[in-house]
């Protein structure tokens, strides 16, 4: 179901949405935006231990809601980086720096919001062909990248 009346119920299992693998971590479009009518996308997010994941940066357009579902993740938030476990929330507000990555021994699983609910799915897809393929973007291929997809890298 793509469009929903008011009123209605869609329930999705793992099957509409199956995990992607990306190099050293692993997504899955849990609820997309074309799923929730533009309201909010929903992704979660398998770090391995010892990875990046995303560099400091900021969004014009939407904000981000990280949830710890397991491990521990270390967020870019306000002006330094910082521990996240299980059960924590953060929130970065539009024009809000933030990153992530995984700093410890174990892998993190995460949830991230995204409110509303952008095409964020393509930005994922198209990292993870870039990973998939080994293509090494030029500098100023990866800058059009992130414009496209309202990101805008900060340095920290």
């Amino acid at each position: 179901m793509t469009h929903l009346e008011p009123g209605a119920v869609d329930v999705r299992t793992l099957a509409d949405h199956p995990l992607t693998d990306a190099g050293s971590s692993a997504l899955r479009m849990v609820a997309p935006g074309a799923v929730t009518a533009g309201r909010f996308g929903l992704v979660e997010y398998r770090l391995a231990p010892h990875s990046r994941g995303a560099d400091p940066h900021v969004h014009s357009t939407f904000s981000e809601s990280f949830y710890v579902v397991a491990g521990e993740l270390t967020l870019y938030a306000g002006d330094r980086w910082q521990p996240c476990r299980a059960g924590d929330f953060a929130l970065a507000h539009e024009r809000g720096v933030h990153g992530f990555r995984n700093d410890s021994d174990e892998p993190a699983t995460f949830l991230i919001l995204f409110t509303p609910g952008i095409a964020r799915e393509e930005f994922f897809a198209e990292m993870a062909e870039l990973r998939r393929s080994g293509r090494r973007p030029s500098p100023e291929e990866m800058t059009a990248f992130y414009a496209r997809h309202d990101q805008v890298m900060v340095d920290v």
